[in-house]
């Protein structure tokens, strides 16, 4: 009960938080956009309360209330699809014939106007999430970088496809082009930079877009929606409010989305796809759930591996679709091991999330603490045992990692995925036995070894290989750079997401071929030098 009370005590009084970090009054939206206008929303709405709760006089702990945000019906969700529909128009709209040049253009005006905003998003990502002041500043230069970095890629691609081709008396341009109707959906962990991986991408493509905020970080977009009515042509981004089951079926069972492109959970993304009346058409860009998990063998640097672990099990309280969610140490190591995991994991600051070097922040979901202790008594109760000091203690959303050995099969920690701040260890004596954990898996996202023998890290890489999308050795699981490919096997993914498979992702690869005939040359020449094609072009963008 003590620590119970220590936890609780964490959180401050309102006049306690720095003027830098606060947000001065609550943030109601009452505006929606659907085809290029900011329509005024008189109907009911939802109130963002953040994790992060007050203490007032009496001692009593009040969450804080963020603001508000439109709680919109099918009948919007319909509207704001029609929008899309006509502004791509079959392939014929303003954005989707617009010239690669142009369209980059318009999303380097969107990213200045976002960036006029900055100090207002990453208060929104802190106090909506609860992430950390410098990780949700981190998050937010991310993903201007990202943009960057996607607008470089658009340009090199482009400029690669700029020239003609002549194979056997046949004359060809083969550029890409863009699927029609995207509906994104984003992750409340990384609400602006997972959703911008996959908006920005299809958007710059030449796509039009039909965006749904995550339930938890929802409001930092608020000030995001006068930059896309702005920056782009009516109907090009419209958005989408409202509750899930209610307003997304009616998008995907009208057959006009042509692409889902979805950061969520393998559960909704099976659903919805299921929903469209022509899966043919329907092509699925999604990053999913994961069980990633470390291997350490017995000839690991143990401090190396501790920290690593610890890094990659509870970043952002371990909210991390690429965290390591389960810990396999060899027998012969795994008592020094736990024993020094247990002490980095107690060292590891608890407190609120614009603190300087805090580690631990109140989880965004106030329904997780309760999840969580389910997960540890399943675990305790078939014989397991927390580890650490005070771990898997709670008050409201403060969460005390919980570092629990040894696990096994017989516990839900074994196969769910806890995306909390829980950390299961396994021992084992046969690699096979990790080996074979990997393989029986529903996820197939990442994973990493830990150890210093060549041949036998060889030896796994290559089962591995075949198994997830990435092998990371002597290092945790994670997405970036942003240049590598991240994706996902079995129920993790679908598609390829970085900076340059995404523009693949969201487009198609289209030619335009002529006979070999001094005719043909002559008009192609026509269309070329009198500039009359946003296609069939030879430009160089620099």
């Amino acid at each position: 009960m003590k620590q119970i009370e220590r936890l609780a005590a964490l959180f401050p009084a309102r006049e306690s938080v720095p003027p830098a970090h606060r947000l001065e009054s609550p943030l109601h939206q009452r505006s929606i956009l659907i085809n290029g206008e900011l329509r005024d929303w008189e109907g009911p709405t939802h109130t963002v309360l953040s994790p992060v709760s007050f203490r007032d006089a009496d001692g009593r702990l009040l969450p804080v209330e963020v603001g508000s945000y439109p709680i919109t019906s099918a009948n919007e969700s319909l509207e704001a699809l029609q929008a899309a529909v006509g502004a791509y128009a079959a392939g014929t709209g303003q954005w989707p014939t617009m010239s690669v040049d142009q369209r980059i253009v318009h999303v380097q005006d969107f990213t200045r106007r976002i960036v006029e905003q900055r100090d207002l998003i990453v208060k929104l990502i802190m106090w909506e999430i609860g992430k950390s002041a410098a990780d949700s500043a981190k998050e937010f230069d991310r993903t201007i970088d990202y943009i960057r970095q996607t607008i470089d890629a658009l340009k090199e691609l482009d400029n690669n496809n700029s020239r003609f081709q002549m194979v056997e008396g046949t004359i060809a341009q083969i550029r890409r082009a863009p699927l029609g109707v995207v509906l994104c959906m984003g992750p409340y962990n990384y609400p602006l930079n997972e959703t911008f991986t996959t908006l920005i991408p299809a958007l710059i493509m030449g796509n039009v877009i039909l965006f749904k905020p995550p339930r938890f970080g929802t409001l930092l977009f608020a000030p995001i929606l006068q930059a896309f009515r702005d920056a782009f042509p009516p109907g090009v981004v419209n958005t989408v409010y409202g509750r899930g089951e209610e307003v997304v079926p009616p998008l995907m069972t009208s057959g006009q989305v042509n692409v889902l492109a979805l950061i969520g959970s393998s559960r909704v993304a099976d659903k919805l796809k299921k929903l469209h009346p022509k899966t043919n058409r329907l092509r699925a860009v999604l990053g999913l759930d994961a069980k990633n998990a470390a291997i350490i063998l017995p000839d690991a640097d143990i401090d190396l591996a501790v920290r690593e672990c610890v890094l990659g099990s509870l970043s952002f309280n371990g909210q991390r679709c690429t965290a390591l969610k389960l810990v396999m140490v060899h027998q012969s190591i795994a008592d020094a091991f736990v024993e020094k995991f247990c002490a980095a994991v107690s060292a590891l600051p608890v407190g609120m999330p614009w603190e300087p070097g805090v580690a631990i922040t109140p989880l965004p979901d106030r329904n997780k603490p309760g999840y969580l202790s389910e997960c540890v008594a399943d675990a305790l109760e078939k014989g397991a045992r927390v580890c650490n000091t005070d771990g898997g203690q709670s008050a409201e959303t403060l969460y005390v990692p919980a570092v629990v050995y040894p696990v096994d099969e017989t516990m839900r920690l074994f196969r769910e995925e806890q995306f909390g701040p829980i950390v299961p260890i396994v021992p084992f004596d046969d690699i096979d036995s990790a080996l074979s954990y990997v393989e029986n898996s529903d996820y197939g996202q990442q994973v990493s070894i830990f150890g210093s023998d060549a041949d036998t890290i060889a030896t796994l890489v290559d089962p591995l290989v075949n198994q997830v999308c990435r092998v990371n050795i002597n290092c945790q699981c994670q997405r970036g750079p942003d240049v590598f490919p991240f994706t996902g096997r079995k129920d993790s993914a679908e598609g390829t997401l970085s900076v340059s498979d995404a523009l693949r992702a969201f487009s198609v690869r289209t030619m335009v071929a002529a006979k070999d005939t001094a005719a043909s040359k002559a008009l192609l020449d026509d269309i070329v030098l009198g500039h009359k094609s946003s296609f069939v072009n030879t430009r160089f963008i620099f």
